[in-house]
C-alpha cells in the first residue's frame, strides 16, 4: 500500500525479510493507496460502530491525494494517477500552506456561486479544464480542494496517529480548506448535521472513529459512509444473458421510466443486487414475457416493475430521456405494482437538480 510497486515489495520480502518490509513507509511524492470506508444505513448505526467520531460532509467530487516537498507538488487520483498538471489551482493552494512538506487526503469539487456542488460528471470534466488566473486564484470554472486528513507534516509521519490528532494538525495548517465537520457521539446531533449536508446538495456524511489510524488501502469499520437511499420504481424493458458464473441466466436489466405518451423511456441498466434465487426467478419470468431477441438481449413485454436504489442520476446523451442512473442496484420486484404505476421520466429527470 505504501510502496506502490508489488514487484519491488516482493523482492524486499525475499532478500531482506520482515525487517526490510518494516522500513517501507510513507514517502513524500510517492502516492499511497487511500483509506476507504464501509457503509452504514444511518448515522446511529455508524456511531454504534465507531464510537465518538468526526462526522464530515461527504462530497460528490473526485478523491485527491496531494504531496508537497518544498516547491514540488504532486497530485494523485484515487487510482494513483498523476494529475498535477490538470489542477494548477489546487497545486497553488497547497504550495501556499505554512509547511515545508505535507501529504493531504481530500476531495476536489466544483461549486457554483452559492456554494452548491456541481454535478459529479461536471466536476470530472473540469479535471482537464482547470486553470489559474494571473494572481494565482482558482478560476471561476475550476475546482476547489477540501481536505479531511493529513498523513505527514514536515518530518512528522502521522499515519499511525489517531484521527483526532491528525485533524488537530490539519486544523492548524489548513483551517480554511477543511471539510465541514463536527465531533460527536450523539446520533441526533449527527443526524441533524447529515440533513444539513444533503440540503446543501452533498451526498451525505462520513462517520470516522476518532481513534482510527490511517489504514492505507483498507476498507474497515472505523470509517463509515452514510448516504440517503434514493429509490425508483422502473419497468424492465429487456435483459441480457449473463456470462461467467451467471451463464444461463438473464442478468443485466434494461430499465425504463414511464413516458408522457404512455410508453417507456430507457434510463439505464443494472445487474447489481441480484441474488441467485432472484436470478433464477427473473430468468423464468422474463422468458415468459419475451417479445423478441437481438443478439444476447431479450426484449420483454413491459409488465414487471422493479424497485432500484441509486446514487442519483447524470445527464446523458445515450438515452432518449437525457438522464442515466448512477450505481443502480435492484432492491426487489414490485409485484404489487403495475407498469402504469412506475415512476415517470420527469421524476427521474428531477434528480438532476
Amino acid at each position: 500500500m505504501f510502496n506502490g510497486d508489488l514487484g519491488h515489495t516482493a523482492m524486499v520480502a525475499l532478500t531482506r525479510g520482515a525487517p526490510g518490509l518494516k522500513e517501507i513507509g510513507l514517502e513524500v511524492l510517492r502516492p499511497v493507496q487511500p483509506m476507504l470506508a464501509g457503509t452504514a444505513p444511518d448515522v446511529a448505526a455508524a456511531l454504534a460502530e465507531t464510537g465518538p467520531a468526526s462526522v464530515e460532509w461527504k462530497l460528490d467530487g473526485a478523491r485527491i491525494q496531494v504531496h508537497r516537498d518544498g516547491d514540488d507538488i504532486a497530485i494523485f487520483t484515487r487510482n494513483l494517477n498523476d494529475i498535477t498538471e490538470r489542477l494548477p489551482s489546487v497545486a497553488w493552494t497547497v504550495r501556499a500552506l505554512p509547511v515545508r512538506r505535507v501529504v493531504l487526503d481530500g476531495e476536489s469539487i466544483g461549486l457554483d456561486e452559492d456554494g452548491r456542488p456541481h454535478r459529479f460528471q461536471d466536476t470530472m470534466s473540469r479535471f482537464s479544464r482547470d486553470r489559474r488566473e494571473p494572481n494565482g486564484a482558482a478560476a471561476a470554472i475550476g475546482l476547489q480542494a477540501f481536505f479531511f486528513d493529513v498523513l505527514l507534516v514536515d518530518d512528522d509521519d502521522l499515519v499511525d496517529r489517531p484521527l483526532a490528532e491528525r485533524l488537530t494538525v490539519l486544523d492548524a495548517i489548513a483551517p480554511t480548506l477543511r471539510l465541514p465537520a463536527l465531533t460527536t457521539a450523539d446520533p441526533a446531533t449527527a443526524e441533524a448535521f447529515a440533513v444539513d449536508a444533503v440540503d446543501a446538495g452533498h451526498e451525505g456524511v462520513m462517520v470516522k472513529s476518532l481513534d482510527s489510524p490511517y489504514q492505507a488501502g483498507r476498507r474497515g469499520g472505523s470509517w463509515r459512509k452514510v448516504k440517503p437511499v434514493r429509490t425508483l420504481d422502473l419497468v424492465v424493458l429487456a435483459a441480457e444473458w449473463g456470462h461467467g458464473r451467471r451463464t444461463g441466466w438473464l442478468s443485466n436489466l434494461h430499465l425504463g421510466a414511464r413516458g408522457p405518451d404512455g410508453g417507456f423511456v430507457m434510463v439505464g441498466k443494472t445487474f447489481k443486487g441480484l441474488t441467485d434465487d432472484l436470478l433464477r426467478w427473473q430468468t423464468e419470468r422474463l422468458q415468459a414475457l419475451a417479445v423478441g431477441t437481438e443478439g444476447h438481449v431479450v426484449h420483454v413485454r413491459p409488465d414487471l416493475v422493479v424497485e432500484v436504489a441509486l446514487d442519483g442520476v447524470q445527464a446523458s446523451t445515450r438515452y432518449p430521456g437525457g438522464v442515466a442512473l448512477r450505481f443502480a442496484r435492484v432492491r426487489r420486484y414490485r409485484e404489487d405494482k403495475r407498469a402504469a404505476d412506475a415512476d415517470r421520466i420527469e421524476d427521474v429527470q428531477a434528480l438532476l437538480a
